[in-house]
């Protein structure tokens, strides 16, 4: 069996970069921009960041708002028909994987008319067509969805969040940008950073991961423990570090698939709005102690790449001890919540393990589970 990568076409990374994209949609010949970005970065003049340099190449474009932090059907069917009357014939997502993933939905249905059902792109959809084309400018460190093949959407109807995994949905450029990032508040910071370590943990150890994106992972846990304390305290090397920390995991694991982290984060984000990243930081050390004996030497290879000294002189049951460890420190020190306790209700937990089991990330898991094991990792975390 051939293992497949598939990444932008172009990407470009370090401060300034958001300057090439005005050479970008020129070189492409594109014409119109539909602008994707969350109410508050319009209102906090980080979208205008991107717009001004368009106004400056006289360059048309609208912008588009209507999307959510968790983004539901009616966000995206409402952004298709905006796109339509638009006349774009281009798409521009600034923000997090709320705008990011907006887009790639919207893109997708526009050049898929026969998946206008949201609903119908659930899970790995049948397109034909390649997306709307998308440059996505990241504001920040931790969905990586610049990058991946991956998009969530929210099922207000029916509580629950569906994942879509779709070749066709990839940005043909991405900007990472770190001073698009600046202006994050400390906590979403050390959400979405955790997100990050979250992708970069799980996609090292599903059962897909090859040599190919072991390396990106590794890498990207390197980079993310080094950095993310200080990008917390906003200093530029923590930004630098974890913009592309966050993107070299999305290299990875947007490839090889995710684990039950993500499937239990899922449908608290879609019940109680929690922030996917929290819900990542709190799951994650609880998930790895329940995923060890499935992992061979990796946990080995994780602690190290924490910054845990003498790992190679540990037993098995030390450096897989220390790798959670260290996991857990980190997301305390960036003020991350310890538990569920404040989140989850007990009459909810059957609902959120049938969720969680039915979630497209679960089988990726390198331990097999059950719903009832996984009711059981929610209780254990209230």
């Amino acid at each position: 069996m051939a293992n497949r990568i598939v990444l932008n076409e172009t990407s470009y990374h370090g401060a300034q970069a958001i300057r090439e994209i005005p050479n970008e949609v020129k070189t492409r010949g594109f014409r119109k921009a539909f602008v994707c970005s969350d109410p508050d970065l319009i209102r906090f003049g980080v979208t205008q960041k991107v717009t001004g340099l368009l106004d400056e190449a006289g360059l048309a474009y609208e912008v588009y708002s209507n999307i959510k932090a968790n983004p539901t059907i009616e966000n995206v069917q409402s952004g298709v028909q905006a796109f339509q009357k638009a006349g774009a014939d281009y798409i521009i997502a600034i923000g997090g994987g709320s705008s990011m993933d907006t887009a790639k939905a919207v893109g997708i249905i526009v050049n898929n008319p026969e998946f206008a059902d949201v609903r119908s792109l659930e899970g790995v959809a049948p397109t034909k067509n390649p997306c709307v084309p998308i440059i996505a400018v990241p504001t920040t460190a931790g969905t990586a969805a610049e990058v991946t093949i991956n998009y969530v959407i929210t099922d207000v109807e029916k509580n629950r969040k569906f994942v879509c995994v779709d070749t066709h949905d990839i940005p043909v450029v991405a900007v990472v940008d770190p001073q698009m990032m600046s202006s994050m508040p400390k906590g979403l910071t050390a959400a979405t950073g955790m997100d990050a370590l979250t992708h970069a943990i799980e996609g090292y150890i599903t059962k897909a991961a090859w040599e190919m994106t072991d390396m990106f992972h590794l890498k990207a846990i390197e980079l993310i423990a080094k950095n993310l304390r200080g990008a917390v305290a906003n200093t530029p090397e923590g930004r630098e570090g974890m913009a592309l920390g966050q993107y070299i995991a999305g290299m990875g694991f947007s490839n090889v698939g995710l684990g039950i982290v993500h499937s239990m984060a899922h449908p608290l984000g879609a019940v109680y709005d929690t922030p996917h990243g929290v819900a990542n930081a709190i799951i994650l050390p609880t998930v790895m102690e329940y995923n060890a004996p499935e992992t061979g030497e990796k946990y080995r290879e994780i602690a190290k790449a924490m910054g845990v000294p003498n790992t190679d002189a540990m037993t098995q049951e030390e450096y897989r001890r220390a790798a959670v460890q260290a996991v857990r420190q980190l997301s305390q020190d960036v003020g991350i919540p310890a538990d569920l306790k404040d989140i989850v209700k007990e009459e909810d937990v059957p609902f959120l393990a049938q969720s969680a089991y039915d979630d497209a990330c679960r089988p990726g898991n390198p331990r097999d589970t059950s719903v009832e094991e996984i009711a059981a990792l929610y209780r254990s975390l209230m």
